[in-house]
């Protein structure tokens, strides 16, 4: 409700006839990490292709003559949120350099936190930027390397850079995926038949139908190429602390991780909310798409079944464009619609996934009472959102954050719902499979709800100043 911004997603195919097309249906089946922007970038084994669009991949790569373009048989491409920079085609990645040693094309899900600093750095030395994407930064120090192989010139990259991220690279001779220290970001390594795919979930490799063989670990370097596969790690050791919303809302349901699919995850927070937080009602109605699991094993945990209470209309996309002022109210009834006739004279409880501005919450909770809904009673299966994202979610500052600035009794007032409750952080880590959240090294990348940040953000970041990386604003495309 007032939701957060979804990440990229990334996919990598290396020695497959149809390189470009599967990286068509593997970015497809990532759009959910990103509706403003496509590419892909293909080699044939002497030239580079690329092909970028503003949009969705359904609109941009489903004609023949496009994936023609892209010949060769490695690929990789990007769906794009951005999180810094316009949007605009020139920002849209994957990126490309010609290097000394050759060609390099790089795809980046995440957000560095240190880019604005590295980004003045080069200037200072003469680089010159083309976009005003924090990725380009990773790409410009790969190429100021004075090393000489081109796996070598990435680690000597990557050890300047900080922040979250899943990147794949492309070069003449290898595919590359690489994972933040930390692993906040994730990424994915499938086989099909003699090609390697890397992917950002476990989605994008069963629609290509590549068998899933394991996670890229938190800080390492897979290459793969005509040899095989191998992994370099070049990091300093630590403990895994991968990005908790994956589990919560960015991640498809469909998806692994941990060994465990995230539709489970999300029953289980939907079970350890009701434990906390049941409240008497005639149905449990889960805010669609994202509360849907959440909202079943709430359901389970009470032996009550669910009501489709609201309904959503899946043909109205990201970038309908409201005409006139006079209509901009009706936003979330052109997605969601009363089921009226099992609503009225009902008390209801509500199921979804967050709250992050609760302009949205305020909406809906005013759809059900207007529906004839006697009482609305809200219950969120994660914790209050009360810290930005700097490691690739699009959250709003602090002063933005509701959660932030109300307390629980407040937001309720706010929201106009009979009454208003969150999952804990220790119910959300029992949801997780833990007894307990380790205060000395938690589990997860939580700092949405705790302030416990794993990589300390800069001033430039707290400051919001992230988002002007370039003198450049215009939105040309």
């Amino acid at each position: 409700m007032g939701k957060l911004k979804e990440e990229c997603g990334v996919f990598g195919i290396f020695n497959n006839s149809d390189a470009a097309a599967l990286t068509a249906l593997g970015l497809h089946s990532l759009q959910h990490r990103g509706q403003e922007g496509c590419g892909i970038v293909s080699f044939d084994g002497k030239n580079f292709h690329s092909e970028k669009r503003l949009g969705l991949v359904g609109d941009n790569f489903t004609k023949g003559k496009v994936i023609e373009n892209l010949v060769g048989n490695n690929a990789i491409g990007h769906n794009r949120y951005s999180t810094t920079g316009d949007t605009s085609l020139k920002n849209i990645q994957p990126f490309f350099a010609d290097l000394y040693t050759g060609g390099i094309s790089l795809a980046h899900n995440g957000n560095l936190t240190n880019a604005l600093q590295i980004r003045e750095k080069l200037i200072k030395d003469g680089s010159i930027f083309q976009s005003t994407s924090d990725t380009e930064t990773i790409v410009q120090l790969i190429a100021k390397s004075k090393r000489d192989k081109m796996e070598e010139k990435i680690v000597d990259a990557l050890f300047q850079i900080k922040g979250g991220y899943a990147l794949v690279i492309l070069t003449n001779n290898e595919l590359i995926g690489v994972r933040d220290p930390f692993g906040i970001r994730p990424l994915v390594i499938g086989k099909l038949n003699k090609s390697y795919v890397l992917a950002s979930e476990t989605c994008g490799l069963d629609i290509v139908g590549a068998n899933f063989v394991r996670e890229v670990e938190n800080g390492e370097i897979v290459v793969i190429n005509k040899n095989g596969i191998k992994s370099i790690k070049p990091f300093p050791q630590k403990k895994t602390r991968p990005c908790i919303f994956e589990y919560i809302y960015f991640s498809r349901p469909d998806s692994i991780l941990e060994n465990k699919s995230v539709y489970e995850h999300r029953k289980n927070l939907g079970k350890e909310l009701a434990k906390e937080s049941s409240v008497k009602a005639d149905l449990i109605v889960p805010v669609p798409d994202s509360g849907v699991p959440a909202a079943i094993g709430y359901a389970e945990h009470l032996k009550k079944s669910v009501e489709f209470g609201i309904i959503r209309n899946h043909y109205v996309g990201r970038t309908f464009i409201e005409p006139s002022k006079k209509i901009r109210s009706f936003g979330v009834k052109l997605k969601l619609s009363p089921n009226k006739t099992l609503i009225k004279n009902k008390s209801i409880i509500l199921i979804d996934d967050s709250i992050v501005r609760g302009t949205t919450s305020v909406k809906i909770a005013k759809m059900m009472y207007e529906s004839g809904a006697k009482e609305v009673h809200l219950r969120i299966a994660c914790p209050q959102i009360k810290f930005p994202d700097y490691y690739g979610v699009d959250t709003p500052d602090k002063n933005e954050l509701l959660a932030s600035n109300k307390s629980l009794k407040e937001m309720c007032k706010f929201i106009g719902v009979d009454s208003l409750e969150f999952l804990s952080i220790e119910g959300l880590y029992r949801a997780m499979g833990h007894e307990k959240r380790n205060k000395l090294y938690p589990q997860y990348t939580d700092h949405c709800f705790t302030g416990d940040y794993p990589i300390e953000p800069s001033s430039d970041l707290k400051e919001n100043s992230e988002n002007q990386l370039s003198l450049l604003t215009s939105r040309s495309s």
